[in-house]
């Protein structure tokens, strides 16, 4: 059987933003660009910073890492919080829907919901679930799919057709017990990256993309997204 595919949602902040704004999230925090990786421009991202998304290119080099990665962590488990909520992908190209669903879900202390919020019902739902079923449970949600199709055709960019075969991933960045999450859905479990904390967040995120970057120096296609609380 064909995994289902859906349109590319493009890293565009304010078509994140309108898109989990019309599944019932309060638009109290917003998505915003990182701009630049040094101090002077990380300063200028509003605070505070309740999770980080980083659209990266999948090269051989990041594929080959993420090879070695999974069998070393396999035979040499990190502790992951039973509190992290992790979501498999199973659906083509809806790594940014996923990305987004991770960094709402591990943050509901902080953001706030409409009552007929479609995007707090699946994560309620799916709150005892194992990430397999949750992506099950994913491929049928009619209101996200919808949300997530009009959203991608809605960027600045035309959005290429479901077929196209796009090498450009969504992961995100979040902080569950004062530990730095990577959670992508092409994984299988969440990646422990160390100590973080909500006023060092978007720092210690920035540096584990550095390492993205570093692994592919050539590449220029890297975009650092930040979820912040709306200061305006």
């Amino acid at each position: 059987m064909d995994c289902p595919r859906w349109l590319p949602l493009e890293s565009n902040p304010e078509v994140m933003t309108k898109f989990v704004n019309c599944l019932g999230m309060r638009p109290s925090w917003q998505f915003g660009d990182v701009y630049g990786l040094d101090p002077e421009l990380l300063s200028m991202v509003p605070r505070p910073v309740c999770a980080v998304l980083l659209l990266f290119p999948v090269t051989e080099k990041y594929e080959t890492f993420k090879q070695e990665e999974e069998e070393k962590l396999k035979e040499q488990p990190q502790e992951v919080s039973p509190d992290v909520y992790f979501v498999k992908q199973t659906i083509g190209n809806a790594c940014g829907t996923i990305g987004l669903i991770h960094a709402v879900a591990n943050n509901q202390a902080h953001l706030e919901f409409e009552s007929d919020s479609a995007l707090k019902k699946f994560i309620e739902q799916t709150s005892k679930m194992t990430p397999e079923e949750r992506a099950t449970f994913l491929e049928k949600d009619e209101s996200i799919r919808v949300t997530h199709e009009s959203s991608a055709q809605e960027g600045q960019t035309e959005a290429p057709s479901l077929d196209e075969k796009v090498n450009l991933h969504f992961i995100a960045f979040v902080n569950v017990g004062g530990q730095l999450y990577e959670l992508d859905g092409r994984k299988p479990f969440p990646i422990v990256h160390g100590k973080t904390s909500e006023d060092t967040l978007l720092e210690d995120a920035v540096e584990v993309c550095k390492v993205f970057m570093a692994r592919d120096p050539q590449e220029v296609r890297f975009t650092i997204i930040a979820l912040s609380k709306d200061s305006y």
